[in-house]
Formats: structure tokens, C-alpha cells, sequence
């Protein structure tokens, strides 16, 4: 049973924690509308290969450098404000984006758009903590980190339509618009955030400096932090190319923009999964190494030259990276928590998760165009990302210790 904690039992209507996970969606619709729009773009602004994995990464920019800084922020200006501000940003970005003519403007609002994707994100999660109940807060967190892949899979199902109809002008503003929408529904229907408690008051409101070296000197926030790039950098570097990886295989159109969709959107089954299973006692670092195992596999089905005259297969491998992938997100956000020093140190302990995810999803779209404009294609994708898989496993198995080891003081 969710309720709202500050208010009793939830009000008729969309609970307030679903809210919250549509605000995460509009965010993600920001990062993932590039993909589909990358063709017209590239035709429109000549951008290159490379500028193209900047572009798309380059909303991760404020994330990455600025996420642990959010954390502290959001307990310091309160939870919900800090979602609003960040869901008013994307709006007011969004809109500028789709006056653009040139490639710098673009990417000056892209990182903007990482600026408000951030402030949106990152507390969201200790505010769905704040209106749920405590026995339903790991699943609402596994929900919770279907977020991006969601987004992403409705801007690549819908972003070829709008662009047919309205261009990629049209498709910024239609984001935008969606993200100014949401910033009314929470500020309608989200409870408001209490009055913050005062540094040395016992509380919540410990001097940021005391809650950040809380967090930096403890091993447990590092370690979902580093998995989380881990994942990240493969995730987005593989799916954000997935429409021109599709279209120079000739899958192009309706069934292209399908097809991507899917493999964006199978990732919310791993999510969702990661919840229960981890509800059921399921050990974490299982449901880690299933997905860093699936990634790697998944990708040399995808895109390795052994399959490459069987398309059917490829895409089988698409979806094993995708689908089974999910259950790290949805694994590491239920292991916030318990991985972070204390209570009070939950809202740093995630913005310092969401800067080293930001940090490899930044580096991962570049990296893999870098590597499949060397090689002349696609073929050595699996490489990177296994990479990234085995780094991933040892860092689950540190996790698994962490969590075996006795309590912390």
C-alpha cells in the first residue's frame, strides 16, 4: 500500500511517487529525443560522426561534473523545489533548442538540458522514499529506474512521426512542452517539501560539508557509483546509435523507430525484475553479474561479424543486452540504501551515483562512434562493452562483501 507520507493516505488520483517517475520520464524524453532526430541533424547542421556522440552525451555534462552537488542541494533547497527547477530548465532549454541553426547553440542548450536533467533526477528518488511506504519502497525504486529507458523508448517510437509532421524544431518544443506540463502536475499534486532542519539540529540537515566527506570517505557509495558507469557507458553508447545502426541495415521508417523502441523499451523488464527479485531475497550481486553477462553476450550477437548475415539474431542480441541489462539499474538503486553511510546521506549518496553514470554515458556514445568510425563500422562494438562488463562483475563482487560485512557504525 503507497501512502503519502507527509500528508496520510493519498488523495484521488495518480499518486504522487507515479508522478514523480512521469517527471524522471519527461527528463528522459530530453536525452533520448537526439537518436531519431541525428539523420536530420546531421543533414541540417553537417555535423560529423563524432560530434554526433558529443551531442548525444553531452546532456550527461552537468551530471557528471555536478551530481554530487546536486545531492547536497536538494536537501539544502528542499526535494520537490528542486525537481520543479529542474523540470522548468528542460522546458525553457527545450524551447531555446528549437531556435537553433548551428551545432555550438545546439550543444551550449544541450548541456543546459543536463542541467535540468540533473536537478529533476537526482532527488527524485529520496522523494519517492518521503511518499511511500517503507515495505513498498523497493519496488517503487525499481520503477523508479525504468525512468530512462521508458523515455527513451517512447522518443524513439515517437520521434520519426513528429519529425515527419513537424520537423526536429517541432519535436524540441514538444518536449519542452511536456516537461513545462509536468512541472505543473508536481507542484500540484506532490506533497511540498517540509521546512529543512538546521545544521547541528540532529535532523536531516547536516552542514552539506560534513554530508559530503560522509559520503566520499565511505567505500559503499563509490562502488554503485563506478557500477553505474560501468553500465551506463555501454547502455547509451550502444542504444543511442541503434536508429543509424538500423537505418544503414536498411531497416529504416516506421520499423526502424519500432524496432529501437523495443530494445529501449525491454530494459524496464529488467528494472522492474531487479525490484522483486531483490523483494524476494534474491542476492544483489547475482542479479548484477545475470545482467553484466547478458550485456557482454548480448552485444557480440548484436553487432560481432559472426552474425552478421543473420539479422534476426542480431537483433536477439539487441534485446538480451537491453532486457536482462535492466536489472542493474533497478538492482543498484534498491542497493542505495543500505550502500549509503547513513540516513542523512541517502540524496548525496545518489547524486553521486547519477555523476559517475552521467560520466559514462558521456564517454560511451563518443567512445563507440570513435571505434566504429576506425574499424569502418560497427563489428568491434563488443570489445568496448565487454570491457566495461568484466569491470562491471569485479565491482559486484566488491559490493556483495560490502553487503556481507557487519553493520556500519
Amino acid at each position: 500500500m503507497i501512502r503519502t507520507a507527509t500528508q496520510g493516505p493519498a488523495s484521488a488520483g495518480l499518486h504522487p511517487a507515479w508522478i514523480i517517475v512521469l517527471a524522471g520520464v519527461s527528463a528522459a524524453l530530453h536525452v533520448g529525443k537526439l537518436p531519431p532526430a541525428l539523420p536530420v541533424l546531421q543533414q541540417d547542421l553537417g555535423i560529423t560522426l563524432v560530434q554526433a556522440g558529443f551531442l548525444l552525451s553531452l546532456v550527461q555534462l552537468a551530471s557528471m561534473m555536478l551530481g554530487i552537488g546536486a545531492g547536497l542541494a536538494a536537501d539544502s533547497i528542499g526535494l520537490r523545489r528542486s525537481v520543479l527547477i529542474g523540470l522548468w530548465i528542460l522546458f525553457c532549454a527545450g524551447v531555446a533548442g528549437g531556435f537553433a541553426h548551428d551545432a555550438v547553440t545546439l550543444l551550449l542548450l544541450r548541456a543546459v538540458e543536463g542541467v535540468g536533467f540533473l536537478m529533476t533526477t537526482v532527488p527524485a528518488p529520496s522523494l519517492i522514499r518521503r511518499v511511500v511506504e517503507r515495505g513498498s519502497l523497493t519496488k517503487m525504486l525499481s520503477v523508479w529506474s525504468a525512468f530512462m529507458p521508458f523515455g527513451t523508448a517512447m522518443a524513439f517510437l515517437l520521434g520519426p512521426l513528429v519529425l515527419h509532421g513537424v520537423g526536429w524544431h517541432g519535436w524540441w518544443w514538444l518536449t519542452a512542452g511536456l516537461s513545462g506540463a509536468m512541472a505543473l502536475w508536481v507542484q500540484a499534486r506532490v506533497p511540498a517539501d517540509g521546512r529543512p532542519s538546521k545544521p547541528g539540529s540532529g535532523g536531516l540537515g547536516l552542514a552539506w560539508p560534513a554530508r559530503l566527506m560522509e559520503t566520499l570517505r565511505s567505500p559503499g557509495p563509490w562502488l554503485i557509483a563506478l557500477t553505474f558507469a560501468s553500465y551506463a557507458c555501454q547502455w547509451l553508447g550502444v542504444i543511442g546509435f541503434l536508429p543509424s545502426f538500423y537505418a544503414q541495415s536498411g531497416w529504416t521508417g516506421a520499423l526502424g523507430a519500432a524496432l529501437s523502441a523495443l530494445v529501449a523499451a525491454v530494459n524496464m523488464l529488467g528494472n522492474v525484475a531487479a525490484g522483486r527479485l531483490l523483494h524476494r531475497g534474491v542476492p544483489a550481486v547475482y542479479l548484477l553479474w545475470a545482467g553484466f553477462g547478458a550485456m557482454a553476450v548480448g552485444t557480440v550477437l548484436a553487432f560481432s561479424v559472426v552474425t552478421e548475415g543473420t539479422p534476426v539474431v542480431r537483433y536477439l542480441g539487441a534485446l538480451l543486452f537491453s532486457s536482462v541489462g535492466g536489472l542493474i539499474p533497478g538492482t543498484l538503486f534498491g542497493l542505495v540504501a543500505p550502500m549509503a553511510p547513513n540516513e542523512r546521506s541517502i540524496s548525496t549518496t545518489v547524486g553521486w551515483m547519477m555523476q559517475w553514470s552521467a560520466a559514462g554515458q558521456l564517454a560511451g556514445p563518443p567512445a563507440v562512434a570513435w571505434l566504429a568510425s576506425r574499424v569502418g563500422g560497427w563489428q568491434m562494438t563488443w570489445v568496448a562493452t565487454s570491457g566495461c562488463c568484466v569491470l562491471g562483475a569485479v565491482l559486484a563482487a566488491l559490493i556483495a562483501r560490502r553487503l556481507s560485512a557487519p553493520a556500519k557504525a
